[in-house]
């Protein structure tokens, strides 16, 4: 049977990265009921460069965005490892997007819409989903965002 979400990503000439490897003592997901919690995951492209850097001041809204679709991608990666296929995700409830942003940088909400619509363009409206979009000083390995999230599951 063919997973419907691999070959929209197909089209929309996306390739679902591997799953990243935690790097820390923590589990890339966790399963409880029909929810599925993915730990952070950072702009990491698929090839394993890393989207570093400040927005407001080393980086524009574009890079960010950019940089938050890696997350996503990462994110549907973990969730393809838990699942077996992506077609089981049923909603994504919440992503939460942290922007590594200098202290007057206001725009955190444009950056996190990288992942926002990455979701809803290759999931549709069960890409639709709640979410917080922050600035912080820092990131893991300076990149530039990272968003961990909650999603539904058929079972």
């Amino acid at each position: 049977m063919t997973d419907a979400v691999l070959v929209r990503l197909e089209a929309l000439n996306l390739k679902l990265p591997a799953a990243p490897a935690p790097v820390a003592n923590y589990v890339p997901y966790l399963m409880s009921g029909d929810l599925l919690f993915v730990s952070g995951q950072v702009s990491k492209a698929a090839d394993g460069s890393i989207v570093a850097g400040k927005l407001g001041a080393d980086l524009t809204v574009e890079q960010g965005q950019e940089a938050a679709r890696h997350c996503a991608l990462n994110i549907l990666a973990q969730a393809h490892a838990a699942l077996g296929r992506l077609d089981r995700v049923a909603k994504v409830v919440k992503l939460n997007g942290f922007v590594n942003a200098t202290g007057d940088f206001a725009d955190h909400p444009l950056v996190i819409n990288g992942a926002s619509d990455l979701m809803v363009e290759v999931l549709g409206d069960a890409g639709r989903h709640t979410r917080a979009a922050v600035g912080v000083s820092s990131l893991p390995a300076n990149c530039a965002v990272e968003i961990d999230a909650i999603l539904q599951f058929r079972t």
